[in-house]
């Protein structure tokens, strides 16, 4: 068979391909950001796709699927896209026609590639665990474009199958579909990787340094789940407990002072506690006028941070007796949250960098 050159080079790599083949495209890097995911908008039947998406994912909901189908389809499905679409639309990025989380993370890839631009052949990109951009396309836009290796980079510090492990089973079901896979690698979680407290230390720093209070009380409040994933084992609760250790450490305010809570229960079973809207109350009945709240498992504000901390649980500790609140951001796409994705993009990509 005659062999003539029918490829595209990268990164100083090019195949010899048979005559008649189709171009390939090898050598290129890419990085893909990973993100929980939104609503494409706050209407009825948007909200309706992506909760029905999210709450069908066996990973988040470990129930028998003949029980919580009807409770998913029959009872959430009908009331609750409308009511949370009215909270999407409370924090919606009008501008762009998409939610927070959406244009955060599009910044956050725009920054990193930024910072990378000098290493050869890397491409940049990210994707939604739920609705768009989807995992699978921005797989095979990376692939098409020559990476024959990608990095996944799930931006959820601490570790939990209901959010690092979903993301990478999402990128792999699109794998097993491909004749020809990239070769693949998960970063893992970052939640004691000194860059990341470091980070989240001097952001908050910055956020107390701008307040015209001083907060009697900081809770570091982490996105809940419920107490029985972590007595089957999930790490989650565990590395929680260690980021909020190490940051407050970092900060050197004192242990009385500093709560870790965990928000966003849903059902009723119990969830890992102290709940972090029961202790906003309890600190504003008990006499607590000022407090702080900083989410250090957010990698990007969004509704859970955004609506909830900021709205929902200002309003209730100003309903019972509190008078100054504050909610500190999240590292987003800010210089401090670029400087933690690089770091973990870097180290994860040694040996083939």
């Amino acid at each position: 068979m005659n062999e003539v050159p029918n490829s595209t080079a990268f990164a100083d790599k090019e195949i010899t391909l048979p005559a008649g083949h189709q171009p390939v495209k090898v050598g290129r890097i890419g990085v893909l950001l990973l993100n929980l995911g939104t609503p494409d908008g706050t209407g009825y039947w948007p909200m309706r796709r992506y909760l029905k998406e999210f709450l069908s994912d066996e990973r988040v909901i470990e129930e028998p699927r003949w029980k919580w189908w009807p409770i998913l389809n029959l009872i959430i499905l009908t009331v609750r896209p409308a009511r949370k679409g009215r909270d999407y639309a409370t924090i919606w990025n009008n501008e762009k026609n998409e939610s927070p989380i959406k244009t955060i993370s599009r910044s956050q890839a725009e920054k990193l590639a930024e910072r990378l631009k000098d290493e050869k052949g890397i491409i940049v990109d990210w994707a939604m665990r739920y609705a768009n951009p989807t995992t699978e396309s921005r797989i095979l836009a990376l692939k098409d474009q020559g990476c024959d290796r990608i990095l996944l980079v799930p931006l959820y510090p601490q570790y939990a199958a209901a959010t690092t492990a979903t993301a990478c089973d999402h990128a792999f079901r699109t794998l097993m579909k491909m004749r020809w896979q990239p070769a693949v690698r998960a970063a893992p979680s970052y939640h004691d990787d000194p860059a990341y407290i470091d980070a989240l230390a001097r952001s908050i720093e910055q956020s107390l340094a701008k307040l015209d209070f001083k907060p009697e009380k900081i809770i570091a409040t982490f996105h809940g789940m419920p107490q029985k994933y972590l007595e089957k084992g999930d790490p989650y609760h565990c590395q929680c407990q260690k980021t909020s250790r190490l940051l407050r450490e970092k900060l050197g305010i004192a242990d009385e002072r500093w709560l870790t809570t965990f928000q966003s229960r849903f059902g009723n079973d119990p969830w890992l506690q102290p709940y972090t809207d029961k202790t906003v109350e309890s600190l504003a009945k008990s006499g607590t006028k000022k407090i702080a709240l900083v989410a250090p498992g957010f990698s990007a504000d969004c509704l859970e941070t955004l609506e909830e901390l900021n709205v929902e649980n200002r309003h209730i500790f100003e309903s019972n007796g509190g008078e100054k609140f504050a909610y500190l951001p999240a590292l987003n796409d800010s210089p401090e949250g670029i400087d933690v994705i690089e770091a973990v993009v870097r180290r994860e990509l040694m040996g083939w960098i």
